[in-house]
């Protein structure tokens, strides 16, 4: 009995006494928690939306006002037409539109009802369903309090409209997401392996000896899976687009370009961990886990960025999947062009080559 007891106490050190193995045990589950518990919220908050008052009267600005003050939504632009609606939408700030008609106040005190249009940036759906919902039930409760000691029942109308989706499906919001999380884990993994298998099968001594410089024999492991990465690509868009009716708005070109470079990103970054992994069990370990909820959890794949907190929204900024997604569903939905993603574009490049300069030089540091 003493000796299994001593045998339970020695394998207690081994794990106190192992940080990577505390790291799986502790540190995974705390994160796991905390990315969870932050991250997934159902209540939207300072939400940015945009005003075409053609009314401009005391009931307008009374609602304007219950709006800002319930804390679910930021007013950021007074707009003079409603030909800057899309333009607006296209930047991607603004999330919503509140269109009232002429003569709101006039209207509503002499024929009983008048009109107010909400405008919605349904491509991500969930994130425009949401919206519309807390903007209609603020709408109610000021028609309640407005109205309830008037002898002629007099109402609000409120009309929704969708831009980019009209049905407000939510298959618009998956296949961009999906796209991102597909590419980034299948192109991670199988670079991040790559490295790692001839470290461990002893063919990297061969690599080592040959005239070929670390650059070369990095974009030598890049090459073939960029190649193969990209097909999948193309499949994954022709499905959307055949399979699931996913409009392709944009530049067909453009798409795949944005696509090619992430990919090229995703590989980059997949060389970067294969050069701190010491074995492929390693190394897929680290793709997975330190891709996969990330991607899933911080891009606006599924949960809006701006509701989370702002730790996690500066965090989300470092996340490729998320300025991914966003050209995605620019060129796709909205049919942006070139120099209306420019800005994503470059932070995805960006990334590109730091994870490459990196990858290259924490590969030298390994030569010597």
């Amino acid at each position: 009995m003493n000796s299994f007891l001593g045998f339970i106490k020695k394998e207690f050190y081994h794990i106190f006494r192992d940080p990577r193995t505390l790291m799986v045990i502790l540190g995974i589950p705390i994160s796991q928690m905390l990315l969870f518990g932050f991250v997934i919220r159902t209540e939207i908050q300072d939400v940015k939306v945009a005003v075409f008052d053609q009314s401009n009267d005391y009931m307008t600005t009374r609602i304007i006002d219950k709006l800002e003050s319930s804390g679910y939504f930021s007013v950021e632009e007074y707009l003079e037409n409603t030909n800057d609606v899309e333009a607006m939408f296209k930047k991607g700030n603004i999330k919503e539109v509140l269109v009232f008609e002429p003569g709101f106040a006039e209207k509503t005190l002499r024929d009983g009802t008048a009109s107010v249009q909400l405008l919605a940036d349904a491509s991500d759906p969930n994130i425009a369903r949401m919206v519309t919902t807390y903007t209609q039930n603020i709408i109610r409760s000021f028609e309640h309090e407005e109205f309830q000691q008037q002898t002629v029942p007099m109402q609000i109308n409120v009309q929704n409209r969708m831009f980019y989706n009209e049905e407000a499906k939510s298959v618009y919001m998956f296949v961009p997401g999906l796209m991102a999380m597909i590419m980034m884990l299948v192109s991670a993994i199988m670079s991040s392996v790559s490295i790692t298998r001839e470290k461990e099968l002893g063919t990297m001594e061969v690599l080592l000896v040959s005239p070929l410089r670390p650059l070369q024999i990095i974009l030598g492991k890049v090459t073939p899976y960029l190649l193969v990465a990209f097909i999948d690509a193309v499949l994954i868009v022709l499905m959307g687009n055949l399979v699931f009716e996913m409009p392709i708005n944009g530049s067909l070109t453009l798409l795949l370009s944005v696509c090619f470079l992430f990919i090229f990103l995703s590989l980059s970054l997949g060389i970067l961990i294969s050069t701190i992994a010491p074995t492929q069990l390693i190394a897929m370990f680290i793709s997975m886990i330190g891709l996969m909820l990330p991607t899933m959890l911080l891009s606006g794949f599924i949960f809006p960025i701006e509701n989370m907190p702002k730790v996690l929204q500066w965090f989300s900024a470092i996340m490729p999947a998320r300025w991914f997604n966003d050209v995605v569903k620019d060129i796709m939905l909205k049919g942006s062009g070139f120099f209306s993603i420019i800005k994503e574009v470059a932070i995805l490049t960006g990334m590109s080559v730091l994870f490459v300069v990196v990858s290259v030089k924490k590969f030298k540091i390994r030569l010597e």
